[in-house]
């Protein structure tokens, strides 16, 4: 398990600003990540579908390097070797954080010779897909976006390496006024009770709204809709009055629109997209 800073969530981005736990991914990291190639490890579980979704949005999506899906005994056997970069589900927990709660991310890591766990290799970049113990389709059909904004990303620190100074959520969340160019794609079940209908939201929202389903989120992904947006909400899978709620927009080619979080109240916030996150828009 990695253990983060809980200030991480709030940026987003590991390799950033990070505990003396964890390994900040240099300049130099940046630069070999492009020259190694990439193994993509794969869940033990055969039974549930995560396998088959990363394997689908890797081989569409993948182009920073060449790539070759592992198990998850090779990436153990692997991991100290540093020319070899990783791609891989992580279980975090974030440092001083008394609700005690386990997330899963989508992690590229380094390979490193100091690698005696997966906090000491070099990161470039972490991703939330989920509280720990919510089932894989939450968000497996959202991976093609995931991958490819991972991508993104890491070429955004190749291309201003002084970003890691900056403050990188200000730096995303600038392009939130672009979101009323485009559709938000958005699943009935992760909206507030106050904005769970078009008619509703329209009290909060101008923009263009479309209440949809999962798999319509997964087609615009797959056709990479230059159109639209949608929301990638990570909630818990039961109410805990101690919960945090983080509420992402992104694009189908995998840029980030909006970044925010809220911590759960019950009658009052709720594990949704608020008509305050509608109003921020």
């Amino acid at each position: 398990m990695k253990k983060l800073s809980l200030f991480l969530i709030s940026i987003l981005f590991i390799g950033i600003n990070l505990t003396a736990q964890d390994v900040i991914a240099t300049k130099s990291d940046v630069t070999d990540f492009y020259k190694s190639k990439t193994y993509i490890v794969l869940d033990k579980n055969i039974f549930e579908n995560y396998n088959d979704h990363i394997k689908d949005a890797i081989k569409k999506n993948w182009k920073a390097t060449n790539y070759e899906f592992i198990k998850l005994n090779d990436f153990i056997k692997l991991k100290r070797d540093p020319k070899k970069t990783f791609l891989i589900r992580t279980k975090v927990r974030f440092e001083k954080d008394k609700t005690d709660t386990d997330y899963t991310f989508l992690s590229l890591l380094r390979g490193s010779n100091k690698a005696s766990t997966m906090s000491r290799m070099p990161d470039l970049m972490s991703f939330p897909l989920s509280y720990y113990d919510v089932d894989y389709d939450k968000y497996t059909y959202k991976l093609g976006a995931i991958v490819q904004f991972i991508q993104n990303h890491v070429a955004l620190l190749k291309k201003d390496p002084s970003i890691s100074s900056k403050n990188v959520l200000f730096y995303y969340n600038k392009n939130t006024a672009n979101i009323k160019d485009k559709t938000l794609l958005v699943l009935k079940e992760e909206l507030a009770k106050d904005c769970n209908s078009l008619s509703k939201i329209k009290k909060f929202y101008s923009g263009k709204v479309k209440i949809v389903t999962k798999e319509e989120i997964e087609k615009a992904i797959i056709n990479k809709d230059k159109d639209v947006v949608f929301l990638h909400k990570v909630g818990p899978s039961a109410e805990n009055k101690k919960m945090r709620i983080y509420k992402l927009i992104l694009s189908p080619d995998g840029h980030l629109y909006y970044f925010k979080f809220h911590k759960y109240k019950k009658g009052k916030k709720e594990d949704a997209f608020l008509s305050k996150d509608f109003k921020r828009l």
